[in-house]
Formats: structure tokens, C-alpha cells, sequence
């Protein structure tokens, strides 16, 4: 069965890179450009992992992975912060995300934290 993951990106390009590397390696994915629709999606289906975006027009990403990861249907999914801010990393290690990307990213990378964060659940 094809994991599903979660994007929350507000930059439709970012967006789009990221659908078009994650759906070449086989992965289900949701996407949502605010944290309104993402929380719409999730009463659906609830994905194997989640990529926030810090920056949006509804919302904090570092707030959203506080919420999910204090929350008893979601604190078990692995979720990975993104940010261009440089201040954003130190801010979210408050929330305890699982991992944290930098923008600009590489793209091999992302993959690769991506397969570590849904290898690692698939074993628990």
C-alpha cells in the first residue's frame, strides 16, 4: 500500500517540485496551500507523514506540528518542518518536529529524510 503524505506549501512552485519528486517515487499525496484546507483533507485520511511549510496566510507551520504533535490521532505521524528562515529551525525545535529542512533544498535530500522518517514508523 502506497504511503500518503501531506504537504502544506502555500508556494505553488515548492508545491509542485515537491509533488512531482514524491509522486515519481510512488508516495500518495495531499496537498493544501492553507492550514483551513489541510485540516478539511484531514478529516478524510490521515497521511504517514506530514512536510509543513512555516510561513502561511493562515497559519504558523511551527504551531500546526506543535498542534499535531500534541494532539492523540496525529502524534504519532512523523512530521518535517520547512523553512527559508533561518531563525524558523531554532523556533520549531520547540514544537519537536522529526526533522527540519532549509530552503533552498536539495532535492536527493528531502527524499532521503522522507524514506528515514517512513522507514522508521513502518518499524515501530
Amino acid at each position: 500500500m502506497k504511503k500518503r503524505i501531506h504537504i502544506l506549501e502555500d508556494d505553488k512552485d515548492i508545491g509542485y517540485i515537491i509533488e512531482f519528486l514524491l509522486k515519481d517515487e510512488g508516495y500518495d499525496l495531499q496537498l493544501s496551500s492553507t492550514f483551513k484546507e489541510m485540516k478539511k483533507k484531514l478529516k478524510d485520511s490521515i497521511p504517514d507523514l506530514f512536510i509543513l511549510d512555516v510561513m502561511l496566510p493562515d497559519g504558523n507551520g511551527i504551531e500546526i506540528c506543535h498542534d499535531l504533535k500534541n494532539d492523540i490521532f496525529t502524534k504519532h505521524i512523523p512530521v518535517i518542518v520547512m523553512s527559508a528562515n533561518i531563525r524558523s529551525k531554532q523556533m520549531s525545535e520547540m514544537a519537536a518536529p522529526d526533522d527540519y529542512i532549509s530552503k533552498p533544498f536539495d532535492l536527493d535530500d528531502i527524499e532521503n529524510r522522507i524514506k528515514r522518517l517512513i522507514d522508521k514508523k513502518a518499524v515501530s
